[in-house]
């Protein structure tokens, strides 16, 4: 293998509309546009938008090529499946795992996912590995270059690039990329590399994880609650085997600790009530939880995402679906510089939009947790009490599945923009049928206006999708590329809202009605201009 020419890898088939656009990004400075580093969820979808918007894209990872069926994630929420669902995925995903229309946290507690108002009103539970499957296949469709068993040793970053050292079984290489994303996961050596450190603290010791058979069905396939001084969650992969989490007070050992079945039969037991009978482990895991986030996600050409860069507890299944949503943020917004339709300042807007997310997942996690496994009798009293409220509010518990599901999140908007900016845009019917997100599928801006908004007004460029409303609302809203609404307008005098129009497609696309050219000089970094988002 030419460590120097990710053609030569085993990428599979290019895809042809991917191909048809390559090469009005990539210098020829440069081995690829960007270099993703850690296959996992995150990694994967990153790299196939990337390669879906035609830029030249190679993931490195430090594992053979093979997808682990020994995976710690285990429920796909709303917003993610949204997310999912603007690539074409969701509904294969759906169909392989089991939709819950409420979710047990603790003590008795549970938050009711049926009146969420999406297209996903649930909680799925699906492995790990059957997301990473899909989003491989993806990826190799569009032309993403994989390097399996590449271990990355270093990097150096310049002003017109960056070069990445690493080790294969065939010996050493390096590429040269645009820019680099680090999604490899809590021990990330690219966040080693820029320097980044990774405060926090350990929360929970002594973890226990097994894949087991049971010779009992549970009564759902997904089981959680804490009795006593233990907590256990048991999980259905769907193929007779379940994932099962552990924890008690009264051992605390390390990681590197022996762990055995008798020992998770013993807390599932005080926890549940019964071990269901299980048997024949295939796997067991000692291992400890932590809430730690990188104070920077990006350094200069360098990001990171994912694992890389932030890390909680278990408690609410958020992990995944975060680092999930922050490729979904960063992948447009490279494309678009790299494409020349955006200036490089853009991408600063991925750090004051995700940033703020992962510190609200760290909080929300980390006090779900503390709350599970209070010691004292106070502390099971409020438990007690916390259970009931969201069992009986109705108001609380819809913002807690809210914020759980990744609906509530929007980002910030500048003084003076409209309502809409920065917030989540549901998946609307539109007049010809179709849905909002079946159109975002296309990776573009999706403009939305009446069916009777003047032809001259509207893009004419490649950058936007012009649909149109089912039903008579007058809004017009512009949707980035990640579901997120980037101006709108209620105006109604045709000049003022022509005018605001073009300042919006400008501003955000790099294009005028009518025109097709780039005006990238006249965009403004996010969260300096009126209709601008950066994080509500």
């Amino acid at each position: 293998m030419d460590a120097r020419n990710p053609e030569t890898s085993d990428s599979g088939p290019r895809n042809a509309p991917a191909e048809a656009a390559r090469g009005t990004a990539r210098d020829a400075a440069h081995d690829t546009d960007v270099l993703v580093v850690g296959a996992g969820p995150t990694g994967l979808l990153l790299a196939g938008d990337l390669a879906e918007a035609g830029l030249d894209v190679t993931l490195l990872e430090r594992r053979p090529g093979k997808i682990s069926n020994l995976t710690r994630a285990l429920v796909v929420h709303a917003r993610t499946l949204e997310q999912l669902d603007a690539r074409g995925l969701a509904d294969e995903l759906v169909a392989g795992g089991h939709p819950l229309a409420s979710l047990r946290l603790f003590g008795g507690a549970t938050v009711d996912a049926s009146r969420l108002r999406s297209r996903f009103p649930f909680v799925l539970v699906t492995p790990q590995f059957e997301v990473e499957r899909l989003l491989e296949r993806r990826a190799r469709r569009a032309g993403v270059a994989f390097r399996p068993e590449s271990e990355v040793l270093g990097l150096d970053q310049d002003a017109g690039g960056m070069t990445v050292r690493f080790r294969t079984p065939e010996g050493l290489g390096s590429l040269r990329a645009a820019y680099t994303v680090g999604t490899d996961g809590v021990r990330s050596t690219i966040r080693e590399a820029i320097g980044q450190p990774f405060p926090g603290k350990s929360v929970i010791r002594s973890l226990l994880l097994a894949d087991v058979r049971l010779a009992r069905e549970p009564e759902s396939p997904f089981v959680v609650s804490a009795g006593g001084d233990a907590f256990a969650l048991i999980s259905s992969f769907g193929d007779g085997w379940y994932r099962v989490i552990g924890w008690s007070r009264d051992h605390q050992a390390d990681d590197d600790a022996p762990a055995g079945l008798d020992e998770i039969r013993d807390i599932t037991r005080r926890a549940l009530g019964s071990d269901y009978g299980m048997h024949d482990a295939r796997w067991i895991s000692r291992f400890h939880s932590d809430e730690r986030q990188a104070p920077q996600y990006r350094v200069g050409r360098v990001f990171l995402a994912g694992d890389a860069a932030h890390v909680h507890s278990p408690a609410g299944g958020q992990g995944m679906n975060t680092g999930l949503q922050d490729a979904a943020n960063l992948s447009w917004k490279l494309a678009a510089v790299l494409r020349g339709h955006a200036p490089e300042s853009l991408l600063d807007s991925y750090q004051t939009e995700r940033h703020p997310v992962g510190r609200a997942v760290l909080r929300s996690s980390g006090a779900l947790v503390r709350l599970a496994l209070l010691p004292s009798v106070p502390g099971r009293v409020a438990r007690a009490l916390a259970a009931s409220l969201l069992k009986h509010l109705r108001p609380l518990s819809g913002r807690a599945i809210r914020a759980i599901s990744g609906l509530d999140i929007a980002y910030p908007a500048a003084p003076g923009a409209h309502r809409l900016a920065g917030h989540r845009a549901p998946d609307v019917r539109l007049a010809d049928g179709s849905r909002l997100y079946e159109v975002l599928r296309q990776g573009r801006f999706v403009l939305i206006t009446p069916a009777d908004e003047p032809g001259s007004v509207l893009p004419a460029d490649d950058r936007t999708v012009t649909v149109h409303w089912h039903g008579a609302r007058r809004t017009a809203v512009l949707v980035r590329p990640d579901g997120y609404v980037a101006w709108a307008t209620d105006a109604t005098a045709p000049a003022e809202r022509a005018r605001a129009l073009r300042t919006a497609l400008a501003h955000w696309t790099g294009a005028e009605p009518g025109d097709g050219g780039p005006i990238s000089t006249a965009l403004t970094p996010p969260g300096h201009a009126a209709d601008t988002p950066a994080g509500r």
